[in-house]
C-alpha cells in the first residue's frame, strides 16, 4: 500500500507514519537480503534488529535461545502483545537476478528478509504513536526457524520468564499470492512434522561378491517403497499426512558395497494423533527392513526435529481479518487452505506448555502476499488461472523466490501494526478493544501481573 494512501478509522493516526519510516525500513530489508545467515549464525542479523529497536526506545536484549533478540516497549496499564518474526534464511544460493540479491551460498529464499523488517516497522509506528494505544510491545526476533529449533530454545532460555507471559502473539508469512493481499485461515494453517536421520547399517565388500555382504542400499531402497505405503494403506483417505524421503546417500564407488546407507526423511500431518501413529510406523518399518535384511546392527534412528501444528486462535483470527478487511477491502483479504509446510511458531503458544508453563495464550498468523504485479500478470502464460499462475512462480524455498517489496512491505507493516492495535488497549480511560479469550488464561494469568 502506498505511504500516500489516507488511512481512515482508529489506526489512522499510526498508520498515517508509515510515510516517516517506509524509506528506511526499506533500506533495512535491503540489507538484510543482502547479508543472509543461516539457521544458527544470525549474529549480524540480530545486531541490525536490535540496533533498530533500540534506536525506537525499545528495552533491548540479545542472546535469548542463540542469537535471539527481544525489546520490550511498555506503555502504561494494559496487554502485552507479542510480534514475532524469523532472523534465519536458507542454505539456498539465490538465483533472483535483482540488484541486491546475496552472494554465496545462502539467501532468503523464505521471505524472513520482509518478515523482520515487516516487524520492524511496525514496531517503530507502535513507539512514535504511544499516545493510541496502552500496554506493552513485545518484538521477537526469533533464530533458527528453518530447523525448527529457535522458538523451543527462546523459550528453554526463560523467555516468558525474563520478559513476560503475552496475552497475544502474532506472525505473518511470505506466501505466493499477489503482494498487497493477506489471507488467513482456520484451523490448522500449517502441519506438525517430525524431521528423521536414519542410518542403515550393513556389511561393505566387493561388487562381485555381494553374497559376502549386507547391502545397505538395497535395504535403503525397500525402505524407501516401504514408507510410501504408511500414507497411502495406514492411514485415511480422508486424514492429511504426507511422508517424503529427501535424501539418501550410500557409498563413493561403483564397484564397492558400502557398509552403510543415511536416509533423511520427514513427516507431516495436521492432526496430532495422525502425527504420532505415521512417525510410529516410520520406525516400525525401518527396524523390520533391517531386520530381513539381516543387517549386523540395528538401525540408528535420530529425530532430527519436530514441531507442532500452528493454528491460530479463531476469535482473535476473527478480529485481526476485521480490522484487515477494514484496512484494505475485502478484495485484498481471502481465505487460506490448510498446507502442509511447517514451522515452530505454536510453541509460543498452549501447544509449548511444556516448555514455558503457561495457558490460554493467543496465536494469530496469517500469510502475506509476495508477487509483485508484473511477475503476477506473466505467471503461466496468457488466459492463465489463478491455479495455474501459483504452480507457475517460484516457491518458497526455490532459489528463484523473491519478495516484491513495494507493495510487499507496506502491507507487511501495516498488517502487523493494525493487528497489534486490535489486542492493545485504547487511550487510558478508553475500554479496551481487545477480543475475549476463546481458550483458558484468565485473569489471574494475565501479563501485568507477571511483571
Amino acid at each position: 500500500m502506498s505511504p500516500s494512501v489516507a488511512y481512515t478509522g482508529d489506526d489512522a493516526p499510526v498508520l498515517d507514519r508509515l510515510k516517516e519510516i517506509l524509506r528506511p525500513v526499506t533500506a533495512f530489508c535491503l540489507d538484510i537480503h543482502r547479508h543472509p545467515e543461516t539457521s544458527g549464525q544470525e549474529r549480524r542479523t540480530a545486531g541490525r534488529l536490535a540496533a533498530w529497536l533500540a534506536d525506537e526506545g525499545y528495552e533491548v536484549t540479545g542472546s535469548v535461545g542463540g542469537h535471539g533478540v527481544v525489546g520490550l516497549l511498555r506503555n502504561g496499564a494494559g496487554p502485552t502483545v507479542m510480534l514475532r518474526a524469523e532472523l534465519d534464511a536458507l542454505p539456498v544460493r539465490e538465483r533472483t537476478g535483482l540488484p541486491y540479491a546475496s552472494e554465496g551460498a545462502a539467501s532468503h529464499a523464505c521471505g524472513h528478509d520482509l518478515h523482520l523488517a515487516a516487524v520492524a516497522g511496525a514496531a517503530s509506528l507502535l513507539a512514535r504513536s504511544t499516545a493510541g494505544w496502552s500496554g506493552r510491545v513485545m518484538v521477537v526476533g526469533q533464530p533458527a526457524e528453518e530447523t525448527l529449533e529457535g522458538a523451543r530454545a527462546m523459550l528453554a532460555d526463560g523467555l516468558y520468564e525474563r520478559f513476560g507471559r503475552p496475552d497475544t502473539v502474532l506472525a505473518q508469512h511470505t506466501a505466493p499470492l499477489p503482494a498487497g493481499m493477506v489471507a488467513h485461515g482456520y484451523g490448522p494453517v500449517m502441519a506438525g512434522s517430525v524431521d528423521y536421520e536414519i542410518t542403515v547399517h550393513g556389511a561393505g565388500g566387493h561388487a562381485g561378491t555381494p553374497q559376502l555382504g549386507v547391502d545397505p542400499v538395497l535395504t535403503a531402497a525397500a525402505m524407501v517403497m516401504r514408507l510410501q505405503g504408511v500414507v497411502s494403506r495406514e492411514s485415511s483417505p480422508a486424514e492429511q499426512v504426507v511422508l517424503t524421503v529427501g535424501s539418501l546417500h550410500a557409498g563413493e564407488a561403483r564397484n564397492v558395497v558400502p557398509d552403510r546407507a543415511t536416509l533423511g526423511l520427514t513427516v507431516r500431518a495436521h492432526a496430532a494423533e495422525t502425527l504420532e501413529r505415521v512417525a510410529a510406523a516410520v520406525e516400525r518399518v525401518v527396524r523390520a527392513e533391517c531386520a530381513a535384511s539381516g543387517c549386523p546392527r540395528d538401525p540408528d534412528i535420530t529425530v532430527v526435529s519436530d514441531s507442532p501444528a500452528t493454528v491460530p486462535d479463531p476469535v482473535a483470527t476473527a478480529a485481526v481479518r476485521k480490522a484487515h478487511t477494514e484496512l484494505y477491502g475485502p478484495r485484498r483479504v481471502s481465505d487460506w487452505p490448510p498446507a502442509m509446510a511447517t514451522e515452530d511458531f505454536a510453541f509460543f503458544g498452549d501447544a509449548g506448555r511444556a516448555l514455558h508453563g503457561h495457558s490460554g495464550i493467543r496465536l494469530v498468523y496469517w500469510m502475506l502476499g509476495s508477487v509483485g504485479p508484473g511477475q503476477w500478470a506473466r505467471a503461466g502464460g496468457p488466459g492463465a488461472t489463478a491455479a495455474q499462475k501459483l504452480a507457475a512462480l517460484p516457491s518458497n524455498h526455490a532459489p528463484e523466490f523473491a519478495c516484491d517489496l513495494r507493495t510487499g512491505l507496506p502491507t507487511g507493516v501495516t498488517a502487523m501494526t493494525t493487528a497489534a492495535l486490535r489486542f492493545l488497549d485504547g487511550r487510558p480511560g478508553e475500554p479496551s478493544r481487545a477480543t475475549p479469550r476463546s481458550t483458558g488464561g484468565g485473569p489471574g494469568e494475565s501479563s501485568e501481573s507477571a511483571q
